[in-house]
Parts: C-alpha cells; sequence; structure tokens
C-alpha cells in the first residue's frame, strides 16, 4: 500500500510516517516510479508505534523493542543493555500507575452515567432531574 493509504488507515501524517521510517522503525519498499509501498502489516507496526510513543517511549528504545513485540517473538537479549533495562522497568512501572489511574477515572465515569441514567428513568412525568428547562421553554 502506498503512504497515503497508510496514513489514512492509521490516522498518521505521512511526514510522521517518514519520520518512522527514517528512524527505521518502518520500512518500505521503493516502487519503480519511487513511491513507497508498504506492507499491509505495517498498519498493526504503526499502530503500536504510536501506543509506545503515546506511553512515553523513545523511539531509540522503541526500535530496540519492536522485534520482542512482533508474532513469533524474538527477544535480542544480546542488545538489552543496563540502562534499557531500567529505562524500560521505568515506563513498565509509569504505564502501570497510568493504567491504574485510568481505570480509576473510568469506574467513576461509569459509576456517574449509571446514576444519572437511574435518576432519569425514575424522574415523575417526564421531569428532567438535572433541572433543565424543556426545549422551546422560557
Amino acid at each position: 500500500m502506498r503512504i497515503g493509504e497508510l496514513a489514512e488507515r492509521t490516522d498518521t501524517s505521512r511526514r510522521l510516517l517518514r519520520y518512522y521510517e527514517e528512524q527505521g522503525l518502518i520500512v518500505s519498499v521503493r516502487c519503480a516510479n519511487g513511491y513507497r509501498d508498504y506492507a499491509p502489516s505495517d498498519v498493526d507496526r504503526v499502530m503500536q508505534i504510536r501506543g509506545l510513543l503515546d506511553s512515553g517511549l523513545p523511539t531509540r528504545i522503541i526500535k530496540q523493542i519492536l522485534p520482542c513485540l512482533d508474532q513469533p517473538r524474538a527477544i535480542h537479549i544480546a542488545d538489552a543493555t543496563p540502562e534499557m533495562l531500567e529505562t524500560l522497568e521505568q515506563e513498565r512501572d509509569r504505564m502501570t500507575r497510568r493504567i491504574r489511574f485510568l481505570t480509576r477515572n473510568r469506574d467513576a465515569i461509569a459509576e456517574y452515567l449509571g446514576a444519572v441514567r437511574a435518576r432519569i428513568g425514575s424522574a415523575p412525568g417526564g421531569e428532567d432531574p438535572l433541572g433543565r428547562e424543556a426545549a422551546g421553554g422560557h
């Protein structure tokens, strides 16, 4: 697939895809006309890269661990430096804290929605339990 399709399917700018390629995170094949051609598996790869970047990992670490995230997993222990392991442990712990925080917020929102929906369902005579005026009312 060409870069435009990959950009569309991953909601990633072409410029960012070219950057990923410059960093060695994805690889394209050049067609005779000079266009980049990407494999269908690059859609998942780009989404994985974006998720890792969103979680705070730098591209240099992502480049090292991407082969370990493929199926079947190919773990390259020789590439693991003490600094990389420390960074990954810190990032893992930070992600765990973030997951706990997000889970707590998700549960609070779900509880709020449940309470509001229950109150709306039990409001007498169509009365708005949130105290808003009816549309078109004065």
